[in-house]
């Protein structure tokens, strides 16, 4: 029954995120894995428990970098598999954690407040080979109430929220006392929070370009040429179109193609010639090098007058894409074309168009809430994402980065313009919700509205206080639950007497 419990989080931790997108079970999924913990008094068995349920979460979520590994790494279907079992085992262990330290926290009559501080801690903290994508908080994106806290406290406390309601729901089957209950007062100061943003159109225009480039292994220059000629007409045919105001911003997408900005001067006069045409900025993503020749995946701003005028580098690699963290060196290909490994930039950077700021993060960016505030706090007044998704074909992992980026605009009050390689590009207006997208996998561009914003949320200002406080919270109540006490025999609860005997 235990095991079945823990099996049951797993697959309700799935079910909240896309493609399913069953935001409504979100306050339910840690539920049954709390009452596993609290049947169980074997700590090696409680891992095991949260181990199996992790392996479930993430396999189940992230099944398509099976895909991405036997295709795009090409190990093929049996390597890739073998690859894909070594990601989960690695994955699981953050549930298996959990698992081990709230099977003490939730014999604890501080249990409702415990366990979710050390939920989130669990999810904020890194895991050693870089790879951060869904939060449990993330289910909550369509949800305006529980929303209210993103620009307060980011994802995280969407995410303790959540947990906290299934950790309410577990004592509630356990049956225990109604005095454990008291924290859930807190929840209704969701209710007092200031509301999301009214849906607004957008004074602005921007146009993304998005060319659905193939993910091709080489790249010979006739199939160059038409992708830079796609790209040149996808962006004047909206920029120039009658009766329309010029755009302020010309976005192309992070492609799978050799792009070097800097190596190639026909294709930076094609840029040049199109931002003077469009006296727009034009920002694109490219492949540039450090001055040891170490490949950087960074986006370019183009000014009106077709100049170079500031340069983002990647701080935050894809693992197995850009980079190929430990214990699989030697095992995966990298997704790449390019010659050894990308190494990340060096630093924050925002691109002034006028009066105005603009905060460019590159693809998988998107997962890490403390990076794009990063580009909020220095100034920028509306977000760009460049990105390319076409190496998940079509499996949920595009509507997963969808849903990480339209949290990102929350969290940070920001309009936020994506332009892909063959989807999901789209506007996003400050509250998170989709204003405006393309058809997938199609070569085409549009016209994206959005807005410029000034002021920061608390989010951007002060970052993941929150989820650091949640840390010091769960450590205090795991010392504390380690602290002897006494109680009469009689007061003890029956699992006690049972178990002592």
């Amino acid at each position: 029954m235990n095991l079945a419990l823990a099996l049951a989080t797993g697959l309700l931790l799935v079910f909240v995120q896309p493609r399913l997108s069953l935001w409504f079970l979100a306050p339910f999924a840690v539920a049954p894995l709390l009452v596993a913990l609290a049947r169980e008094w074997r700590p090696r068995t409680r891992f095991l428990l949260g181990y199996a349920a992790g392996v479930v979460f993430w396999g189940g979520t992230c099944y398509w970098i099976h895909f991405v590994m036997s295709m795009h790494g090409k190990l093929g279907p049996w390597l890739g598999g073998f690859a894909f079992l070594l990601f989960c085992t690695l994955k699981g262990l953050h549930l298996a954690i959990f698992a081990l330290l709230g099977g003490v926290l939730i014999q604890q009559r501080y249990a409702l407040a415990a366990i979710p501080a050390l939920w989130v801690i669990i999810e904020r903290i890194p895991d050693p080979f870089g790879f951060m994508w869904l939060q449990l908080g993330n289910a909550g994106v369509e949800m305006s109430v529980p929303m209210r806290l993103a620009p307060l406290v980011g994802v995280y406390g969407l995410s303790f929220v959540f947990a906290m309601m299934g950790t309410a729901v577990a004592l509630l089957i356990l049956r225990r006392p109604r005095e454990e209950f008291l924290p859930l007062v807190i929840l209704p100061v969701m209710l007092i929070l200031p509301s999301l943003p009214a849906p607004e159109r957008g004074a602005m225009t921007a146009v993304a370009v998005q060319p659905n480039a193939p993910e091709a292994d080489e790249w010979t220059y006739p199939m160059f040429e038409r992708l830079t000629r796609a790209l040149d007409y996808l962006s004047l045919a909206p920029s120039l179109a009658e009766g329309k105001p010029r755009p302020k911003l010309i976005l192309w997408p992070e492609v799978p193609a050799p792009i070097y900005y800097y190596e190639d001067p026909a294709l930076r006069d094609r840029v040049a010639q199109l931002a003077r045409i469009t006296g727009a900025h034009v920002l694109i993503g490219t492949v540039a090098y450090t001055e040891k020749k170490a490949p950087l995946n960074s986006a370019v701003m183009i000014d009106p007058d077709g100049r170079a005028d500031g340069r983002y580098d990647k701080l935050y690699l894809v693992p197995f894409g850009e980079f190929i963290p430990f214990p699989f060196g030697g095992l995966v290909s990298k997704i790449t074309n390019e010659i050894g490994d990308f190494v990340p930039g060096q630093k924050v950077v925002t691109f002034k168009t006028g009066d105005e700021m603009v905060g460019a993060f590159i693809c998988y960016e998107s997962a890490f809430p403390h990076l794009v505030r990063q580009f909020a706090a220095a100034g920028a007044t509306v977000l760009a994402n460049l990105s390319n998704d076409g190496y998940f074909g079509g499996s949920a992992a595009r509507e997963q980065h969808l849903a990480l980026v339209r949290m990102r605009a929350a969290e940070n009050r920001r309009w936020i313009l994506r332009a892909t390689n063959d989807g999901i590009s789209a506007a996003i207006d400050p509250a998170g919700r989709l204003v405006q997208t393309l058809p997938e996998f199609r070569e085409t561009s549009g016209r994206l509205p959005f807005d410029y914003v000034h002021s920061t949320t608390p989010y951007t200002r002060f970052g993941d206080w929150f989820a650091w406080l949640c840390g010091l919270g769960a450590l205090a109540g795991l010392v504390i639950s380690q602290i002897p006490h006494y109680e009469p025999e009689s007061q003890r609860p029956a699992r006690v007497r049972r178990a002592k005997s």
